[in-house]
């Protein structure tokens, strides 16, 4: 078994697609299929199959892609250690977030810090961020919910107040702030089910026993403000993430606390990984110098 074959294997397989695969190595679609195909024949597996046009692992190369994301997580831990004798000049920050807000102070700072260093920036999801961190796609995560998992870190880092906002010909438009109760009935444009801000209201709501009337679910925050901006009905936001358009006014809940969360996620593993240490040593200098988190070293913080 050589490296070639085990790398050719875990770029077709984090793709499945054997085109993508060659593009991303620099090498012919040809040379990929034989190293695969060889692969399989040395061992006597089946690695992939195909569905048509596409490809997909079998049980066996399930397996061994998760021993190949170690690997070359691993193979990129090492080289980073080297780098390390040149000083944080020269590597490649990976972060994972679910949406751009929590994360451009983060990423401000440490630019600022590490000017050498390159950043990528993949948004999506809260699921689809935690999975990258976990399958070592990324190297951090900015996410606002976590459930407890021993292999993981969670440094809470911001709280923002959720906000409703509505059409500016909406009644409630020439309110300075709405009550809870005043949502009863009221025709409401959410993010879909077990967003985080979708999730911080309708616990708000079921706790003062209110019903808005739900009439769609979209997962964009863009959408969502377009939605609004035709008259459709109102909707909540983070206060961060609120922008500012002549079509919607902005409304507090003045008579409840509703707050969206920001954390920072790592493998634990991985905490003393040059990178990983890197953007935690810039991080805890922007924690509020109050926070317990800030008095308390990353390694340790557990949710």
């Amino acid at each position: 078994m050589r490296h070639t074959q085990l790398r050719s294997f875990h770029a077709v397989a984090q793709r499945l697609s054997f085109t993508a695969a060659a593009r991303e190595l620099g090498v012919s679609q040809p040379t990929i299929t034989t190293q695969v195909k060889s692969l399989e024949q040395e061992f006597g597996v089946e690695l992939f199959v195909r569905r048509g046009r596409r490809i997909e692992l079998t049980e066996t190369g399930g397996g061994l892609l998760d021993i190949t994301r170690r690997l070359f997580a691993d193979e990129k831990e090492a080289a980073d250690y080297l780098n390390e004798t040149r000083g944080l000049k020269t590597g490649h920050l990976r972060v994972g977030a679910v949406g751009p807000y929590h994360v451009t102070d983060m990423l401000a700072a440490f630019n600022a810090r590490h000017p050498g260093l390159y950043v990528s920036v993949t948004v999506g999801n809260s699921r689809d961020t935690l999975r990258d961190l976990l399958d070592y796609r990324t190297d951090v995560a900015v996410l606002a919910h976590v459930d407890p998992d021993p292999r993981l870190v969670a440094i809470p880092y911001r709280r923002h107040r959720v906000i409703a906002f509505c059409h500016i010909d909406h009644p409630f438009a020439q309110r300075r702030g709405i009550r809870v109760r005043d949502m009863e009935g009221q025709r409401l444009i959410l993010r879909e089910a077990g967003s985080t801000t979708r999730r911080a209201f309708d616990q708000a709501m079921r706790e003062a026993n209110v019903r808005p009337k739900i009439v769609m679910e979209i997962g964009s925050r863009e959408s969502i403000r377009e939605a609004v901006a035709k008259g459709i009905g109102m909707s909540v936001v983070s206060e961060a993430e609120f922008i500012p358009d002549p079509r919607i006014k902005p409304l507090p809940i003045v008579d409840a606390e509703i707050y969206t969360y920001a954390h920072v996620v790592h493998l634990r593993e991985r905490q003393n990984a040059r990178l990983v240490r890197a953007f935690l040593q810039v991080l805890a200098g922007l924690l509020p110098v109050s926070s317990p988190s800030s008095r308390r070293r990353p390694s340790d913080s557990r949710r």
